[in-house]
């Protein structure tokens, strides 16, 4: 266990960049990303050279063997690698090369359930007295034949699918190819321990929990509450009830405690869970996980925040203020599930929100392509591949989850044989076209995350909110020792004056990517519309 007055902290110079291995880089052509394509593009992530992105951890999206009902979160095997991606011996590869990089690699937990085609569930269909039955939520169905009660899969219709051979239903949050493990019973959760002990002993740095305030449903299934906020025809069905009873928050959060103390007993390794929580909800999951301060629920609130330097503020203040000094503060801007940020807010707004995350404490979050700009693509009925496309009333998720751009020649073509299809600006938004232009958004990204690995400021300072004389100006300071780092960011599209003094010298913006080393001590400073800078100064500096 890792006390908590520990200095291993390196999560405080990382940053944490998502893999989707479909969609990543694919080394044999055949339409789909691979573990070889990831290996390939390590230096792209980090060379220990301002050349590179910088990260210091990577979050694979589900590689296991899975039947890709949903894409590899239905898994029918934690101990294998699913062929599309490889074998195990590619894995090993990858976490080797990884950490010779100092590149940290985490896997996705998926522990809510597994595929249907996993020999575990196979097993508890096969009849009401197989040891394996209570491993899965079986119910009988109500007198008229009806499911169990009034509880609804996240994508369309019950949560619960009967089984015609033994005259029950199962229970799965998720699509009826993806069955609910029963974690009341001591046997699942010995044997989820078991798998990620499993991989934690070949090297692995840690996990990404999938949904984990799913894991525990009421023990009596009862009926979910109505929600009396649901609009019929614009909600999406799945909202039509509040997940009092299919999703116990309070109770998952035991197992999350459990995860925690596998991961103790392996060092530093790194527990990040998917949760959309507000502050108190999140403080939970960190208080689930006191015995081993590496552990953080994701921050998603940015995603659904209005548009307005006071409303980022105020949020960021609360959370900052919620943080005991073993909590990991981090922030989130998009992931495989939501629409891209540039497509949520636009390019200008999106390269503000990446100056945002890349200066404040904690750990970024970043969704391969962010660092691009990539945006959502509509992708034609007839190369759809997300059952949300068929389940949900939204367009699903495959728009969010196209080929990453490599090259100038990444360019929609008739014979393209990508699982998905490219954007028609992929050659546009390019690494090769980015990486020379010293202004694009890969050489922001770039320029920001290596400041915040050789800044002390940035990456152990305090963080403070500072009062502007512009409401539409967002502004802090990040302060460890001699150094500090001023940032201010315009929320309006207009340009902005607020009063400064001094702030040192400028290293960073939005418009000038790598400042141009003046140094301030005046009383005004004129933002640009949607123009963000970063300041440092060093206590004793001469201006």
């Amino acid at each position: 266990m890792i006390p908590k007055s520990s200095s291993s902290r390196w999560y405080e110079r990382s940053v944490l960049y998502q893999v989707y291995p479909l969609s990543f880089a694919d080394s044999n052509s055949d339409g789909f990303g691979d573990l070889k394509g990831v290996i390939s593009h390590l230096d792209y992530l980090n060379d220990d050279t301002p050349e590179s992105l910088g990260v210091g951890a990577i979050w694979l999206s589900p590689v296991f063997k899975s039947p890709m009902a949903d894409w590899g979160y239905d898994i029918s095997d934690y101990n294998q690698i699913d062929p599309k991606f490889g074998d195990i011996s590619d894995l090993d590869i990858l976490v080797f090369e990884a950490h010779k990089r100092d590149i940290k690699v985490l896997l996705d937990l998926v522990a809510n359930h597994t595929s249907s085609e996993h020999p575990w569930f196979k097993a508890s269909r096969s009849s009401r007295t197989d040891p394996k039955r209570n491993w899965y939520i079986w119910a009988d169905p109500k007198p008229d034949g009806m499911p169990p009660n009034n509880w609804l899969s996240r994508f369309q219709g019950p949560a619960w699918t009967l089984d015609e051979h033994t005259g029950q239903y199962y229970m799965h949050t998720f699509l009826s190819q993806q069955p609910d493990l029963n974690w009341r019973n001591a046997d699942v959760r010995q044997a989820m321990g078991k798998m990620m002990n499993f991989w934690l002993e070949r090297g692995i740095d840690g996990f990404r929990a999938d949904a984990v305030t799913s894991l525990l449903k009421d023990a009596q299934l009862r009926d979910d509450e109505p929600n009396p906020e649901y609009r019929p025809g614009t909600d999406e069905p799945s909202e039509r009830n509040i997940r009092t009873r299919s999703e116990v928050r309070t109770e998952s959060v035991d197992i999350i405690t459990t995860f925690c103390e596998i991961m103790s007993k392996s060092g530093d390794k790194l527990l990040v869970s998917e949760a959309y929580l507000d502050i108190p909800g999140m403080q939970e999951l960190y208080r689930a996980c006191d015995d081993h301060p590496l552990h953080a629920p994701f921050n998603f609130n940015l995603i659904g925040l209005g548009w307005s330097a006071a409303g980022f503020r105020s949020f960021i203040d609360e959370y900052e203020a919620s943080m005991r000094p073993e909590d990991i503060p981090n922030y989130v801007l998009g992931n495989h599930d939501r629409s891209r940020v540039v497509t949520r807010v636009g390019y200008d707004r999106a390269r503000l929100l990446a100056m945002l995350q890349l200066t404040l404490r904690g750990l970024p979050v970043i969704y391969y392509g962010e660092e691009l700009g990539m945006t959502d693509i509509d992708v034609p009925p007839k190369q759809q591949r997300d059952i949300n496309s068929v389940t949900s009333q939204g367009e699903g998720r495959d728009g969010v989850r196209t080929p990453m751009p490599w090259s100038t020649d990444d360019v929609i073509t008739t014979t393209d044989i990508n699982w998905l299809p490219k954007g028609i600006n992929s050659g546009q938004l390019s690494v090769e076209n980015q990486t020379t232009d010293p202004q694009s958004m890969l050489s922001f990204y770039r320029h920001l995350i290596h400041l915040r690995q050789t800044l002390i400021a940035l990456h152990r300072g305090s963080y403070r909110s500072l009062q502007t004389s512009d409401p539409d100006v967002y502004g802090y300071v990040r302060e460890d020792g001699l150094q500090k780092c001023y940032v201010f960011l315009n929320f309006s599209p207009s340009p902005s004056s607020v009063s400064v003094g001094r702030i040192g010298r400028w290293i960073a913006g939005t418009h000038l990517v790598d400042g141009d080393g003046e140094t301030l001590e005046i009383p005004e400073l004129t933002l640009e519309g949607y123009e963000g800078r970063l300041y440092e100064l060093r206590r004793g500096e001469k201006l």
